[in-house]
């Protein structure tokens, strides 16, 4: 499903990943996942980005939180992992919540393809787990292996598979 911001929703996007990025730096926190640091601000901005693309493309609020990444999700209880290439694979992590829905979405603004889910359980196979670029080991699930959104259904702040 491809999804175009408009100029006003990449602008609302990209204020709040400068905000993310800037309490990270007044809280010292210091890059996660073997990030250098040098793209922080580029990650925290494309990253909103594709939240607000997922949440145009399945009709939901999304809240442009700060400071929330411990509890809940990026739209509702649902994780959304932006990559820039199109032929990256959906991340998820060792420490990520099993029960937590995780959604890929490919590209960078204000052009986004929101390409499907998998819950954290099921993508922590150790087929897919490996190590790029001297960084942790994570899970990278193959977009081939994604299940397509229309199976994903959002109720409140929860999600179901139909």
């Amino acid at each position: 499903m491809k999804v175009t911001l408009r100029w006003f929703e990449v602008l609302l996007a990209a204020s709040v990943g400068v905000r993310r990025q800037l309490e990270a730096l007044r809280a010292s926190l210091p890059d996660c996942h073997g990030f250098d640091g040098e793209t922080s601000w580029q990650v925290h901005i494309e990253g909103a980005c594709g939240e607000m693309a997922f949440a145009k493309a399945a009709g939901l609020f999304w809240s442009g939180s700060v400071n929330s990444f411990k509890t809940g999700g990026d739209v509702g209880n649902i994780q959304v992992r932006t990559r820039s290439r199109e032929d990256y694979d959906l991340i998820v992590r060792e420490n990520d919540r099993d029960a937590d829905a995780f959604v890929l979405v490919i590209g960078k603004a204000p052009e986004y393809r929101v390409v499907g889910w998998i819950r954290g359980a099921d993508a922590k196979r150790q087929e897919w787990r490996k190590t790029h670029g001297h960084r942790p080991a994570a899970y990278f699930v193959p977009q081939r292996c994604l299940l397509s959104l229309s199976r994903l259904a959002v109720i409140g702040r929860g999600y179901s598979v139909r």
